[in-house]
């Protein structure tokens, strides 16, 4: 793996002429909760990036920190950018990287509001500039989630401050987490979510949604392997495409 942020442009001229890929991580800073940091996402997203730069000796590129967090913007600390700006830095990130000769890059989300975006911005990539750019949004993690975790998730495919994300920051970055301060909270969905813009605050006082309190680093281990292994699979799959 080549660390793009600690690295000097002739090492990544090297890369690029050595047909390396690109690997960036887009996270959030937006609550998570009272026991979680901010930059919950980021890390989490950059730790999947890292390890997929390294099995499959990408370039590491320094993470996006923020994100399209509209929905949270209703607790303090959330810092939201705009849906078109999180498609802008994508789309010129990888028109930065193909004129460098980069062979292709490799997006890997770890916010839902930054999905919609990040999938145009790589739309644009390949049918405006013919650069191939992939988005993965935790493959498998569903299914990863229910053999690992002991607890229900708030809603379906719904992971915010709870076990899952618990703990995989602890597996990440255990200073970070206050555990003695976590509550679980399932709170009841209006009948509109999903149909229409909703600030979460509206209906859940802590900003868990679900039940954090049976998280530990292991089970974060465990699910960085298992999304580790699936984003590889996917990526390779990625560059079968000419």
């Amino acid at each position: 793996m080549t660390d793009a942020a600690g690295s000097a442009w002739p090492d990544l001229q090297s890369a690029w002429e050595n047909g390396k890929i690109a690997v960036v991580a887009f996270g959030a800073q937006e609550e998570h909760g009272p026991h979680c940091p901010l930059a919950t996402d980021t890390l989490i997203a950059n730790g999947l990036a890292a390890r997929l730069a390294a099995e499959l000796d990408a370039v590491l590129l320094p993470a996006i920190p923020y994100g399209e967090t509209w929905s949270t913007s209703g607790y303090p600390g959330t810092v939201s950018l705009s849906p078109q700006t999180v498609r802008q830095i994508a789309l010129e990130i990888g028109v930065s990287l193909k004129g460098q000769g980069a062979r292709a890059l490799v997006i890997v989300n770890g916010h839902f509001g930054n999905r919609g975006p990040i999938a145009l911005a790589c739309r644009e990539l390949r049918q405006s500039h013919s650069f191939p750019a992939l988005l993965v949004d935790y493959p498998g993690l569903e299914e990863l989630a229910r053999e690992i975790s002991s607890s229900a998730p708030a809603a379906p495919l719904f992971y915010h401050a709870e076990e899952v994300e618990t703990s995989l920051v602890l597996a990440l970055a255990p200073q970070l987490v206050q555990m003695e301060k976590a509550v679980a909270e399932y709170p009841v969905f209006p009948p509109t979510f999903n149909a229409e813009p909703l600030l979460l605050n509206t209906f859940c006082k802590s900003g868990v949604f679900g039940d954090p309190r049976a998280a530990d680093a292991e089970k974060g281990k465990k699910l960085l392997e298992g999304l580790t292994v699936r984003s590889v699979e996917l990526v390779r799959e990625f560059l079968k495409h000419p």
